[in-house]
């Protein structure tokens, strides 16, 4: 799998025994969605020794509505948000959905913070959903 943000500067290469690990999580924290600009963030997440990353990112690490430090990389030519990592899961790194080449990443493993969810937003109904992050209580 193979994944750039839109001038083509930073780029990520998962290895194949890995593309099929992705946990896609959707996200509708407050913070996912200021650093998208859009209602929720959606990520897919490797373990990190299987992503090569290319290119310059600029990091901004904040910490979550979990409380967790987070770390985001962008890049600093065209701005797309494109990684992040938590000291939470040091091991693992989330790619942004929306940068991978091809269309359909497929549906997510988990939506989380849907406390924060837009009400017009539709997740699919297998999808689990949980009020807050993954380790709460689920949607009723």
């Amino acid at each position: 799998m193979k994944a750039h943000c839109q001038c083509g500067q930073l780029t990520a290469e998962i290895a194949d025994d890995a593309a099929s690990l992705g946990a896609r999580v959707m996200c509708h924290c407050k913070a996912c969605q200021r650093r998208t600009g859009s209602p929720f963030g959606m990520l897919v997440y490797f373990p990190r020794e299987s992503v090569t990353l290319s290119g310059k990112a600029t990091e901004f690490s904040r910490i979550a509505d979990s409380g967790d430090e987070l770390t985001h990389g962008f890049c600093p030519t065209c701005g797309t948000p494109f990684w992040l990592t938590t000291l939470k899961y040091p091991g693992g790194i989330g790619i942004a959905c929306g940068t991978f080449e091809g269309s359909d990443i497929g549906l997510p493993h988990r939506s989380v913070f849907e406390e924060n969810r837009h009400a017009w937003v539709e997740v699919p109904r297998e999808t689990p959903r949980f009020i807050r992050g993954r380790d709460g209580p689920k949607c009723p």
